[in-house]
């Protein structure tokens, strides 16, 4: 059972409009918690907005029967305060249990006993969609824009890469965590259908084990002829998988199990099923064969770098201190208020050059062409973006590549382009803040489609904090959770 918000207050409960919050402080949790007050006030937003989350978590069964669930307003607020205020799950629910201001907010009072444990936030979080988020957060962008219309005819975009969670990526390493869930599942699934020919896995366990290590210290500490030193390891960490992928695949064929699939190798990541890892596994045998032995060079599209998060991805970007990242690369677009207005995960192979302009379509769609001006960076250039790009805003600074094609831009550019080349940089603020400020460094969720809403619920946090910090400024100029220091674009 469970309802959008509770409409009877209790005696210990303060009116969610009434709250008074501490303008003083300047922890984030103020703005967001400001910006909340502000969406639970207006009836049609907060009915729009819940009518959306409870699509998601609730969309085929009845509401006004069975046990009692979290209410969709308790979610909204956790569910923005999280990345809003970039909260592990403990520490969301030690704020959710005894946070004053968060509960009043959530419409409890002091006396209030409701528990949010940390498994039951993680659970129902991974019921909302990434579609649904995307259009929470133009909901609260159109909110924001009601207070300064202006803003959206500004924008601004960069890329950055969002990191996965993932150790750092050796082929020894990952053949040693396929071979680990692969014994794992094989020796579960053979007990449970009375099948033998398991008996001696921790003994191979101990085995693969062994072969990493001593693969590892030799290409940690290279020395004369080490790739030749790590041959015959190789050689024998390759039989072994063989071997033991076989058997599962076997194993597999006699217990009644659907046998692997290509599919399982970038699909959707269930980390429950058992032939994914089979599949996984082969592929990093594959590439360590192609690379220790013929010598080839293995692009990046055939590697995988995680058996747990296959849609993983290797960037040189030549960042000082980060020459590489392993994760995927997210697009924003920040508006002249702050809001960032639209933030897309790019597939693997995409680069910059790849989606500016279906981004830009579809930013222009969702505002009715409003954008009037639109500055990027270079790597965003090509003849073809140039163009097109030119077609969809009135006011485009794409710098060009090179020292002498940006000579003669810069020579021939006029005020428009001057501007909105100097307010660019403002953007790298915004992703800072993303990447500090809401989680946005390391994804801390599985699969690629827990790192969709890990980002949504990221930009969610932070729009909502701008909101808030502007309705603050209105209410009180001196307020410090009001201040900010970042010029508009």
């Amino acid at each position: 059972m469970r309802k959008a918000y509770s409409t009877q207050l209790r005696f210990d409960t303060v009116p969610i409009q009434n709250v008074e919050l501490n303008l003083e402080c300047r922890d984030s949790i103020v703005p967001v918690l400001k910006a909340l007050q502000h969406v639970y006030s207006d009836r049609e937003l907060t009915t729009r907005i819940l009518d959306l989350i409870a699509a998601d978590v609730n969309p085929q069964t009845r509401t006004d029967t069975g046990r009692e669930g979290l209410d969709y307003w308790h979610l909204c607020v956790l569910a923005a305060v999280r990345l809003g205020c970039n909260l592990t799950y403990d520490q969301l629910q030690d704020l959710a249990e005894n946070h004053r201001s968060l509960r009043a907010i959530m419409g409890l009072g002091e006396c209030d006993e409701n528990s949010f444990h940390h498994k039951t936030l993680r659970n129902n979080f991974c019921l909302l969609q990434a579609e649904t988020l995307d259009q929470i957060n133009l909901a609260i962008v159109q909110a924001g824009h009601a207070l300064q219309p202006e803003a959206i005819e500004k924008v601004r975009a960069d890329s950055f890469v969002m990191e996965t969670s993932i150790h750092y990526p050796t082929e020894s390493s990952l053949l040693r965590d396929g071979l680990r869930k692969i014994m794992e599942k094989c020796v579960s699934l053979a007990e449970s259908h009375g099948v033998s020919g398991w008996r001696q896995h921790a003994h191979l366990w101990k085995k693969v084990k062994k072969l990493d290590r001593k693969i590892s210290r030799i290409a940690s500490r290279k020395g004369p002829g080490y790739r030749e030193r790590m041959k015959p390891l190789y050689r024998e960490l390759l039989h072994k998988t063989r071997d033991l992928t076989q058997r599962a695949r076997d194993l597999c064929q006699s217990t009644g199990q659907p046998q692997p699939c290509d599919d399982d190798l970038f699909g959707a990541n269930t980390l429950q099923a058992f032939i994914i890892f089979i599949i996984r596994t082969e592929r990093v045998a594959d590439t360590a064969r192609r690379r220790v032995f013929e010598g080839e060079t293995v692009p990046n599209s055939d590697k995988l770098f995680s058996v747990f998060e296959p849609h993983t991805q290797l960037y040189k970007r030549g960042k000082a201190g980060q020459p590489i990242q392993f994760g995927r690369q997210v697009m924003v677009f920040e508006d002249a208020a702050g809001f960032l207005v639209r933030g897309s995960l790019m597939k693997r192979d995409e680069t910059d050059k790849d989606v500016a302009v279906p981004e830009t379509q579809a930013l222009q769609k969702t505002f009715a062409k409003r954008v009037k001006r639109l500055s990027c960076d270079r790597g965003f250039h090509s003849p073809k973006n140039q163009t097109e790009l030119s077609g969809l805003v009135e006011n485009l600074c794409l710098p060009k590549p090179g020292p002498r094609q940006s000579a003669v831009q810069q020579a021939q550019a006029d005020d428009d382009f001057l501007a909105a080349q100097q307010h660019h940089p403002g953007v790298e603020s915004a992703i800072g803040a993303l990447q500090s400020g809401n989680g946005l460094k390391r994804c801390r969720d599985r699969s690629e489609i827990g790192m969709e809403r890990y980002l949504r619920l990221a930009i969610l946090g932070r729009n909502l904090h701008t909101l808030g910090r502007m309705l603050i400024a209105r209410e009180h100029s001196e307020a410090a959770a009001g201040q900010s220091r970042r010029k508009a674009a």
